[in-house]
């Protein structure tokens, strides 16, 4: 590729209109310096637009048969080259804007020659780095890089060590041809800033604003009130395919835009009135309307639970890293959790629990925090849940409960540690606080080391009542787990499944040791996932890959199977029942322990990066920004265009999704009075 050799004809081209053609010495189109200035920049236009054309073929045909389903083969090679204009815009812009400063003067040529060699290979390697990363992350997240791929940026010891371990063949290739990339296009841009010598004040002062309006021009790339953007290309219902038609550098710098500017809490999905919004969410809470307290914290209210005679109970939460009904032999997924299995026969088992999110965070903050998921970060991570932001831990705590969180990671990913302690979290304890564990690996020490110091930690409590967070980790790519421990369900080692079974493992030995301790009858016990370990598919929300497994047990628990559709949020004011803990506090789930939850069709509400789906029994409304709502019916663990819009439903689905932007931006999600 020549891309950097392209001024032999232009030169011709001037040569002939001086001959034809009178025109003065600073005229744009035949100025020498001025060509030689800015042919660095033609020639990187060039080598980028072939970057990312050749890349978005390969990964067309890799997912070849994705893209023919939703019909999508030709908007995504033209809108493609779009977006790829959108990026050279994007990239352009810097060099455009120091052109007339830096070109024009003979002290400053030497800034610009350093600029063209330095700042255009960067760029290219950039972009190249981004679109080589794309198939690694296409496979974890059915995406192009987005926010979740900023998000890691900030934990590069565990993405690093991740990266090592299961990315080297790529990864490899990746820095080969960066590097290929780098020098040949230093090589060509040497001679050519070489021969830049300074350029007329006037031509470049003509020259400049003309260049800028078609970098504008591409970036826009339309006449409209608002420039293009994802949402142009969101032709059919599998987001990968419209994915395609972007570019991994501008899908990257998008996700940037919008951390910068994202609404408090997330974005609306439509106009609904503030008031609307509390009457739907009130009344979908199935609750007595004379439980509400507060017409400043809408959802603050009583819940009431029978006297017992004794203290509530121990409670402590088991957040199951990354376990998906696909890997549970008692959901229909593979025979590797047996102890699960087992121990699902003994307490209270949920067929159809749905995760709110993808991410640890979101599962967090569903289980712990009851709150419901937006198109922002999680609130585990934003400014204004940072303190007096309600938890059940900062509920129990009030009540003389000793609170802690206990990881076998480091405690400050994904903001934990701060979101934790600034909301009654008394403890924190992470991998720095084990002294001999018998594995540590790329995201902490084992699970048999977490579960070991969970347990040390209950029995040390005695008289004191508890409350605990406990966060599995062994689960997680690269799926490092001890030797010996498991017989192999793949071939290989570290493989999902294979890290799924030693999880099961070591949470069945936590669940024997737990039984014969003198906290076991005084403790309520809640097993759920936090995500699943891969949400993937063509559909605008592949709901099957949301469902997990939740178990609760413990002492006082007795068998049941709750069969309804559930969600993460329900745990919080369920869990409160089972303890016996009466109490106030804001939570919209619903106490599934309630014997007429059983005939009521349930709901789960489903956050896949910008988009939502609202879920009641197999009805589901699907919500995305600056978009018509779309109602399904999900039979068969897939989602079926329904004949018609049920409004009232619709109108639920809408006021959900807005009452947490309105929550988390108003603070009503807070204990009373905090």
């Amino acid at each position: 590729m020549k891309a950097f050799g392209i001024d032999r004809g232009a030169a011709t081209a001037c040569s002939l209109a001086n001959l034809s053609i009178p025109t003065p010495p600073v005229a744009i189109s035949c100025d020498r310096s001025l060509w030689l200035a800015i042919k660095p920049l033609a020639g990187y236009a060039l080598w980028l637009l072939a970057i990312l054309t050749l890349s978005r073929v390969i990964l067309v045909n890799w997912q070849l048969t994705r893209v023919l389903d939703a019909n999508m083969l030709w908007p995504v090679l033209i809108q493609g080259l779009r977006f790829d204009l959108v990026s050279l815009g994007l990239t352009l812009a810097l060099p455009l804007v120091l052109l007339p400063v830096l070109a024009s003067n003979s002290l400053l040529i030497p800034l610009w020659r350093w600029l063209l060699r330095v700042y255009l290979p960067a760029m290219l390697v950039v972009a190249l780095f981004m679109e080589c990363s794309t198939p690694s992350f296409i496979l974890q997240f059915d995406s192009r890089p987005n926010i979740l791929f900023l998000e890691y940026l900030n934990h590069p010891r565990e993405v690093g060590a991740t990266l090592l371990a299961t990315q080297k063949l790529p990864l490899s290739l990746a820095v080969i041809l960066c590097t290929v990339v780098a020098w040949a296009t230093s090589r060509q841009l040497k001679p050519m800033s070489a021969a830049i010598r300074p350029v007329n004040v006037l031509a470049l002062l003509l020259a400049t604003p003309i260049l800028l309006a078609m970098c504008v021009g591409m970036v826009r790339s339309t006449l409209d009130h608002r420039p293009v953007n994802p949402s142009t290309v969101a032709l059919s219902s599998d987001p990968l395919a419209n994915d395609l038609a972007l570019n991994s550098i501008y899908t990257a710098l998008y996700a940037l835009y919008e951390m910068r500017h994202e609404a408090a809490g997330g974005d609306r999905y439509s106009d609904i009135s503030d008031t609307e919004i509390v009457k739907q969410v009130r009344d979908s809470m199935m609750i007595d309307s004379r439980d509400f307290i507060s017409d400043l914290q809408p959802t603050l209210h009583h819940q009431e639970v029978p006297l017992t005679g004794i203290r509530a109970k121990n409670l402590v939460i088991i957040l199951e890293e990354s376990l998906g009904a696909e890997f549970v032999g008692r959901l229909g997924g593979l025979p590797l959790t047996p102890n699960l299995d087992r121990l699902a026969a003994e307490g209270l088992w949920f067929e159809n629990l749905y995760a709110t999110g993808t991410r640890s965070a979101r599962g967090i903050e569903a289980v712990v925090s009851g709150f419901t998921p937006t198109s922002a970060r999680s609130v585990v991570k934003l400014g204004k849940s940072q303190k007096h932001f309600f938890t059940l831990a900062g509920l129990l705590a009030q009540s003389g409960y000793d609170t802690s969180f206990i990881y076998g990671g480091e405690a400050q990913f994904d903001n934990m540690r701060r979101f934790f302690m600034n909301n009654g979290f008394a403890r924190v304890i992470d991998r720095h606080n084990y002294k001999h564990p018998t594995f540590t690996g790329s995201w902490g020490v084992s699970d048999e080391d977490l579960f070991a110091r969970a347990h040390e930690e209950f029995n040390a409590a005695g008289d004191t009542p508890f409350f605990s967070l406990v966060f599995t980790s062994s689960n997680h790519s690269p799926f490092e787990f001890p030797d010996n421990r498991i017989t192999l369900f793949d071939e290989d080692k570290n493989t999902v499944n294979n890290a799924v079974k030693y999880a099961d493992y070591a949470l069945g030995s936590f669940f024997d040791k737990a039984r014969e301790s003198p906290y076991w009858d005084n403790t309520v016990f809640v097993v759920v996932a936090d995500h699943n370990s891969r949400v993937h598919g063509a559909e605008m929300v592949p709901v099957e890959r949301f469902h997990v497994p939740a178990l609760i047990l413990g002492g006082s628990i007795k068998s049941a199977v709750f069969k309804p559709v559930a969600s993460q949020i329900d745990l919080g004011p369920t869990l409160l029942s089972l303890i016996g803990m009466s109490s106030v506090h804001p939570m919209i789930g619903h106490d599934l322990t309630r014997p007429d939850m059983q005939h009521f069709p349930g709901r789960a509400i489903m956050q896949y990066n910008a988009t939502q789906a609202y879920m009641e029994g197999d009805q589901v409304i699907v919500m995305r920004k600056d978009m018509p709502v779309v109602a399904y019916v999900y039979q068969a663990g897939a989602l079926i265009p329904a004949h018609e819009l049920d409004p009232q439903l619709s109108s639920r689905a809408l006021a959900h999704a807005a009452w947490s932007s309105m929550a988390y931006q108003n603070n009503l999600h807070r204990l009373g009075g905090g």
